[in-house]
Protein backbone atom coordinates (compact mmCIF):
# COMPACT_ATOMS: atom_id res chain seq x y z
CA UNK A 1 0.00 0.00 0.00
CA UNK A 2 1.07 3.68 -0.95
CA UNK A 3 1.07 6.24 2.10
CA UNK A 4 0.15 9.61 1.09
CA UNK A 5 2.65 12.19 1.13
CA UNK A 6 2.90 15.00 3.89
CA UNK A 7 1.66 17.62 1.36
CA UNK A 8 -1.46 15.19 -0.29
CA UNK A 9 -4.04 17.01 1.95
CA UNK A 10 -3.24 20.68 0.70
CA UNK A 11 -3.07 19.33 -3.39
CA UNK A 12 -6.85 20.79 -3.73
CA UNK A 13 -6.22 24.32 -1.77
CA UNK A 14 -6.26 27.25 -4.03
CA UNK A 15 -3.36 29.71 -3.70
CA UNK A 16 -4.28 33.23 -2.44
CA UNK A 17 -3.45 37.01 -2.71
CA UNK A 18 -2.23 38.05 0.71
CA UNK A 19 -4.00 41.62 0.75
CA UNK A 20 -2.90 44.82 2.32
CA UNK A 21 1.17 44.18 2.37
CA UNK A 22 3.65 45.84 1.38
CA UNK A 23 6.03 43.41 0.34
CA UNK A 24 7.48 43.69 -2.97
CA UNK A 25 8.28 41.32 -5.41
CA UNK A 26 12.34 42.25 -5.55
CA UNK A 27 12.20 41.89 -1.79
CA UNK A 28 11.59 37.73 -1.89
CA UNK A 29 14.44 35.62 -2.33
CA UNK A 30 12.55 32.60 -3.78
CA UNK A 31 8.96 33.45 -4.51
CA UNK A 32 6.59 31.51 -6.02
CA UNK A 33 5.35 32.18 -9.33
CA UNK A 34 1.57 31.55 -9.46
CA UNK A 35 -1.77 32.83 -10.94
CA UNK A 36 -5.36 33.62 -9.84
CA UNK A 37 -5.61 29.90 -12.11
CA UNK A 38 -7.30 28.90 -15.31
CA UNK A 39 -10.19 31.18 -16.72
CA UNK A 40 -13.81 30.06 -16.23
CA UNK A 41 -14.17 29.13 -19.43
CA UNK A 42 -10.96 27.02 -19.52
CA UNK A 43 -12.05 25.49 -16.53
CA UNK A 44 -15.54 24.74 -17.93
CA UNK A 45 -14.16 23.36 -21.46
CA UNK A 46 -11.91 20.79 -19.28
CA UNK A 47 -14.88 19.51 -16.78
CA UNK A 48 -13.90 20.81 -14.17
CA UNK A 49 -16.74 22.94 -13.85
CA UNK A 50 -16.77 22.01 -9.56
CA UNK A 51 -14.04 24.19 -9.42
CA UNK A 52 -15.91 27.25 -10.62
CA UNK A 53 -15.88 29.87 -8.11
CA UNK A 54 -17.21 33.52 -8.41
CA UNK A 55 -14.04 35.43 -9.19
CA UNK A 56 -13.68 39.44 -8.05
CA UNK A 57 -14.07 41.66 -10.63
CA UNK A 58 -10.07 43.21 -10.76
CA UNK A 59 -10.45 46.76 -12.11
CA UNK A 60 -7.50 48.52 -14.06
CA UNK A 61 -6.34 50.41 -10.76
CA UNK A 62 -5.89 47.37 -8.96
CA UNK A 63 -3.98 45.71 -12.06
CA UNK A 64 -1.51 48.34 -12.07
CA UNK A 65 -1.26 48.22 -8.34
CA UNK A 66 -0.30 44.68 -7.88
CA UNK A 67 2.32 45.14 -11.34
CA UNK A 68 3.86 47.95 -9.28
CA UNK A 69 3.68 45.50 -6.22
CA UNK A 70 5.73 42.63 -7.94
CA UNK A 71 7.99 45.18 -9.09
CA UNK A 72 9.97 42.52 -11.04
CA UNK A 73 11.79 45.23 -13.04
CA UNK A 74 14.13 46.49 -10.03
CA UNK A 75 14.85 42.31 -9.20
CA UNK A 76 18.76 42.21 -9.36
CA UNK A 77 18.75 38.75 -8.18
CA UNK A 78 16.23 36.10 -7.83
CA UNK A 79 15.26 32.62 -7.61
CA UNK A 80 12.41 30.97 -9.43
CA UNK A 81 13.46 27.31 -8.96
CA UNK A 82 11.55 24.35 -8.49
CA UNK A 83 8.36 26.12 -9.13
CA UNK A 84 6.35 22.93 -10.18
CA UNK A 85 4.73 24.51 -13.37
CA UNK A 86 2.34 21.97 -13.92
CA UNK A 87 -0.17 23.63 -16.11
CA UNK A 88 -0.43 26.51 -18.98
CA UNK A 89 -1.35 29.48 -17.32
CA UNK A 90 1.29 28.55 -14.55
CA UNK A 91 3.77 28.59 -17.54
CA UNK A 92 2.45 31.77 -19.31
CA UNK A 93 2.72 33.80 -16.23
CA UNK A 94 6.18 32.34 -15.68
CA UNK A 95 7.00 33.73 -18.85
CA UNK A 96 5.54 36.96 -18.04
CA UNK A 97 7.69 37.77 -15.19
CA UNK A 98 10.51 36.84 -16.33
CA UNK A 99 10.02 39.78 -19.73
CA UNK A 100 9.59 42.20 -16.79
CA UNK A 101 13.47 41.21 -15.54
CA UNK A 102 15.28 43.68 -17.23
CA UNK A 103 17.86 44.87 -14.71
CA UNK A 104 18.23 40.95 -13.21
CA UNK A 105 21.99 39.94 -12.93
CA UNK A 106 22.13 36.73 -11.23
CA UNK A 107 18.88 34.34 -11.68
CA UNK A 108 18.32 30.39 -10.98
CA UNK A 109 15.85 28.81 -12.47
CA UNK A 110 16.45 25.13 -11.53
CA UNK A 111 14.28 22.12 -12.03
CA UNK A 112 11.22 23.76 -13.69
CA UNK A 113 10.92 21.69 -16.98
CA UNK A 114 11.24 24.37 -19.15
CA UNK A 115 11.98 23.24 -23.07
CA UNK A 116 12.77 26.55 -24.70
CA UNK A 117 12.92 30.09 -23.68
CA UNK A 118 14.48 32.08 -26.38
CA UNK A 119 11.74 34.56 -26.76
CA UNK A 120 13.15 35.60 -23.37
CA UNK A 121 15.83 38.37 -23.31
CA UNK A 122 17.85 39.40 -20.02
CA UNK A 123 20.05 42.15 -21.22
CA UNK A 124 21.61 42.38 -17.41
CA UNK A 125 22.42 38.60 -16.65
CA UNK A 126 25.60 37.68 -16.05
CA UNK A 127 24.86 34.77 -14.38
CA UNK A 128 22.23 31.75 -15.19
CA UNK A 129 21.64 28.34 -13.56
CA UNK A 130 19.14 26.64 -16.00
CA UNK A 131 20.48 22.98 -14.15
CA UNK A 132 17.79 19.99 -14.04
CA UNK A 133 15.20 21.14 -17.56
CA UNK A 134 14.67 20.16 -20.44
CA UNK A 135 16.72 22.06 -23.19
CA UNK A 136 17.71 20.20 -26.16
CA UNK A 137 19.61 22.71 -27.75
CA UNK A 138 21.47 25.90 -27.41
CA UNK A 139 19.35 28.13 -29.30
CA UNK A 140 16.63 27.56 -26.73
CA UNK A 141 17.80 29.60 -24.41
CA UNK A 142 16.96 32.87 -23.60
CA UNK A 143 19.37 35.98 -25.04
CA UNK A 144 22.00 36.86 -22.62
CA UNK A 145 24.58 39.04 -23.89
CA UNK A 146 26.02 39.98 -21.17
CA UNK A 147 26.64 36.65 -19.34
CA UNK A 148 29.75 35.62 -17.75
CA UNK A 149 28.82 32.12 -15.57
CA UNK A 150 26.08 29.84 -17.12
CA UNK A 151 24.92 26.22 -15.59
CA UNK A 152 23.10 23.58 -17.71
CA UNK A 153 23.97 20.55 -16.10
CA UNK A 154 21.61 17.86 -16.23
CA UNK A 155 19.92 19.09 -19.21
CA UNK A 156 19.06 16.70 -22.36
CA UNK A 157 21.76 19.11 -25.15
CA UNK A 158 22.68 16.69 -27.64
CA UNK A 159 25.06 18.43 -29.69
CA UNK A 160 26.98 21.81 -29.61
CA UNK A 161 25.63 23.38 -32.45
CA UNK A 162 24.52 26.66 -31.66
CA UNK A 163 27.03 27.19 -28.49
CA UNK A 164 29.26 29.75 -31.01
CA UNK A 165 26.60 31.97 -30.50
CA UNK A 166 28.03 32.88 -26.94
CA UNK A 167 31.24 33.34 -28.87
CA UNK A 168 30.41 37.43 -28.20
CA UNK A 169 29.30 37.34 -24.97
CA UNK A 170 31.63 37.66 -21.79
CA UNK A 171 30.90 33.70 -20.91
CA UNK A 172 33.78 32.92 -18.08
CA UNK A 173 32.45 29.50 -17.35
CA UNK A 174 30.32 27.47 -18.35
CA UNK A 175 28.71 23.90 -16.50
CA UNK A 176 27.64 21.37 -19.32
CA UNK A 177 27.23 18.12 -16.91
CA UNK A 178 24.83 14.94 -17.18
CA UNK A 179 24.23 16.33 -20.51
CA UNK A 180 24.71 13.75 -23.99
CA UNK A 181 27.42 16.42 -25.80
CA UNK A 182 29.31 15.84 -22.83
CA UNK A 183 29.98 12.68 -24.60
CA UNK A 184 31.54 13.75 -28.11
CA UNK A 185 34.81 12.97 -28.62
CA UNK A 186 37.15 15.80 -28.41
CA UNK A 187 34.50 17.52 -26.18
CA UNK A 188 36.58 19.85 -23.85
CA UNK A 189 38.90 21.00 -27.24
CA UNK A 190 35.40 21.40 -29.26
CA UNK A 191 34.20 23.53 -26.45
CA UNK A 192 36.82 26.07 -26.16
CA UNK A 193 37.84 26.34 -29.65
CA UNK A 194 34.12 27.82 -30.47
CA UNK A 195 34.43 29.70 -27.34
CA UNK A 196 38.17 31.43 -27.39
CA UNK A 197 37.34 33.36 -24.25
CA UNK A 198 36.45 30.39 -21.80
CA UNK A 199 38.49 29.56 -18.75
CA UNK A 200 36.10 27.05 -17.45
CA UNK A 201 34.24 24.03 -18.42
CA UNK A 202 32.22 22.00 -15.80
CA UNK A 203 34.18 23.56 -13.07
CA UNK A 204 38.07 22.42 -14.29
CA UNK A 205 40.07 25.45 -15.87
CA UNK A 206 41.31 25.39 -18.90
CA UNK A 207 43.85 22.73 -19.35
CA UNK A 208 46.85 22.80 -22.26
CA UNK A 209 45.65 19.47 -23.58
CA UNK A 210 42.03 21.69 -23.97
CA UNK A 211 43.96 23.67 -26.57
CA UNK A 212 43.61 22.59 -30.26
CA UNK A 213 46.36 22.41 -32.48
CA UNK A 214 46.21 24.59 -35.02
CA UNK A 215 45.62 22.50 -38.65
CA UNK A 216 48.95 21.29 -40.67
CA UNK A 217 48.41 21.82 -44.50
CA UNK A 218 51.04 19.92 -46.45
CA UNK A 219 51.65 21.04 -50.23
CA UNK A 220 53.50 18.70 -52.50
CA UNK A 221 55.50 19.86 -55.47
CA UNK A 222 54.36 17.60 -58.46
CA UNK A 223 56.27 17.18 -61.07
CA UNK A 224 54.96 15.57 -64.82
CA UNK A 225 57.06 13.51 -66.71
CA UNK A 226 55.40 13.32 -70.71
Amino acid sequence: AFSKLPSDSFKYLSWRDIEQHDVRGNQLHCPRVRDAGPSEEELFLRGEEHSLKKRKQVTDTEKWQKKLQENWENCAELNLSFQDLGDLYQVENFKRILRRLIRVEKLWLVDNSLTDLSAIRLPRCRELNVNKNHFTSFKQLPKIPQIQHLSLAENNIMTLSGISDFRHTPLESLILKRNPCEFQEKYRQLVFSSLPNLKMLDGIPKLPEDFSPPETKFFYKMCTIL
